[in-house]
């Protein structure tokens, strides 16, 4: 924990754009969950303890799954995919874009505390922004109308998003960022992408991103919108007990 810390006040600025990015993400979530509400006649609270109790719960088994990352062989090795949108996605049908975002922030939080930050903030900064990215969209379009047919239409637009915003957010802002906090220069990182990966011809950043980056998230908002398709219908029953 001590570590965590010192992190934060060796990173003091990037640490405090990643909190404000956080709570702009859960205010849209939010805004969002409430315009649904309204529109169905809903009245149950963001925070009843039904969902505080799911959240603790997947915020915990996303952590688990968010530590146990491995390597691309397509990707450098400080770029590594997870699962940890899983439990998040889950969590967001059951009870809405709020709880996702939640689940996802108290993720970073806890990986932060017990594992501290390896990449000065950015790639958990990059884990929780683009997973959001896949999250809002996709548990937004079911929760304004809860059936099979926009559960798939919010996985599918929910991956496109993850895809598209990822590979740019990699491009404009993480990659610059994590040269700069790292004092790496940023030819020497796309000179890593063209030693694994042969479709990256050029060496540019909009090489490395597209043949690099948007693969991995395509991979990850695919396999975790299959595996929530499977799994959610028998899980919601248990997940909303006394909802």
């Amino acid at each position: 924990m001590n570590g965590f810390f010192k992190s934060v006040a060796e990173n003091a600025l990037f640490a405090a754009e990643f909190l404000l990015i956080i709570v702009v993400i859960f205010l849209a979530a939010l805004a969002l969950e409430k315009l649904a509400d309204k529109k169905s006649g809903k009245k149950e609270s963001a925070f009843s303890t039904r969902r505080m109790a799911v959240t603790g719960m997947f915020s915990a088994i996303a952590m688990i799954l968010h530590l146990l990352d491995f390597p691309l062989p397509f990707a450098p090795g400080f770029y590594k995919l997870d699962f940890s949108e899983l439990p998040v996605l889950v969590g967001a049908f059951a009870f809405g874009p709020v709880t996702g975002i939640i689940i996802e922030a108290v993720k970073i939080l806890l990986k932060l505390l017990i594992k501290g930050t390896s990449t000065a903030f950015v790639g958990d900064l990059a884990n929780f922004v683009i997973g959001c990215s896949f999250i809002l969209p996709a548990s937004t379009i079911y929760y304004f109308k809860k059936s099979k047919k926009s559960a798939i239409a919010g996985c599918i637009i929910g991956t496109f998003i993850l895809t598209l915003f990822g590979t740019a957010f990699n491009a404009v802002y993480l990659l610059p960022a994590f040269s700069k906090l790292y004092g790496m220069p940023l030819d020497s990182i796309l000179a890593m992408g063209s030693a694994v990966n042969p479709l990256m011809t050029d060496g540019s950043i909009i090489s490395f991103v597209a043949c690099c980056v948007a693969p991995m998230n395509l991979i990850k908002g695919g396999s975790v919108s299959l595996v929530t398709m499977l799994i959610y219908k028998p899980l919601s029953p248990i997940i909303k007990a006394g909802k």
